[in-house]
């Protein structure tokens, strides 16, 4: 179909054969980075919106053709709930969407009517978007909203406490398909240590908790993998994380620049 995303439908096809998936987070804004994690056969691109400059605009969309052009499935971390956030990403043509903050049933529900149409939600539509195929030829809006709703990702995070004394509640929620954890965050709320690598037995616990309550609901688990190598990475799959974020493009400049300056200091 006109406007189909072919590298979300790779992605789908892996996550529907219960394949490990790997990623990476893009901070920088840097479209050069999107077409590198391509061009080394990652299977998608955590592109943020959340924590850096970037905005839901046209450089936004150049970050997402980046990706499709590339071959990469750009899943972008909007800012919130906001609707007009959520649709727009969508429209621009991100094969899903990551939701920070969630912490209950409520913003899970709100979350889902953006991203979906109905009967799960009540996203609005235009047929003259990218996610449309612009109304090119064999525009059927029954089979674009169906296949939106069938293929499309929508990912919010668990990454406070407030979301695990809900997570009954926030997994029962219709058109959720994949849950981030955020170790980090969820240790903040906490007030425990931060740690990445999850060594702390309550996060660690967290986790496992986490990938039972989803894959009892058919729902995928996608998590950060600190340090970024075959024995992490490893133990997450064996753990049953679905996709599993291989690093970010500032860690990789700082340990390209802290090479660099022990070179020098040497």
């Amino acid at each position: 179909m006109t406007g189909s995303n072919k590298q979300r439908d790779e992605l789908n096809e892996k996550l529907r054969s219960n394949k490990p998936t790997y990623g990476v987070t893009l901070y920088s804004g840097s479209c050069a980075g999107v077409e590198i994690a391509a061009n080394w056969g990652l299977d998608f691109a955590f592109i943020d919106a959340e924590h850096t400059p970037v905005n839901i605009d046209s450089h936004m969309e150049k970050l997402v053709l980046a990706a499709r052009v590339g071959g990469i499935a750009p899943l972008v971390r909007v800012r919130g709930t906001n609707e007009w956030d959520i649709r727009k990403t969508l429209e621009i043509g991100a094969a899903g969407v990551i939701i920070p903050q969630v912490g209950s049933a409520a913003e899970a529900r709100q979350i889902v009517r953006a991203a979906k149409f109905p009967p799960l939600g009540r996203r609005g539509g235009d047929a003259s978007v990218r996610s449309a195929g612009f109304a090119g030829p064999g525009f059927q809006w029954s089979s674009y909203m169906e296949s939106e709703n069938n293929n499309t990702l929508v990912i919010p995070m668990a990454e406070s406490y407030e979301f695990f004394d809900n997570i009954d509640e926030i997994l029962d929620v219709e058109g959720i398909d994949v849950i981030n954890f955020g170790p980090a965050d969820y240790s903040i709320s906490r007030r425990i240590s931060i740690d990445y690598s999850m060594s702390n037995p309550e996060v660690n616990d967290k986790l496992d908790e986490l990938i039972e309550k989803c894959h009892a609901r058919g729902i995928k688990v996608m998590a950060p993998c600190i340090p970024p190598d075959k024995e992490s990475a490893q133990r997450l799959a064996q753990k049953g994380v679905d996709m599993i974020i291989m690093g970010n493009d500032i860690m990789f400049l700082n340990q390209g620049f802290r090479a660099v300056r022990a070179a020098l200091d040497g």
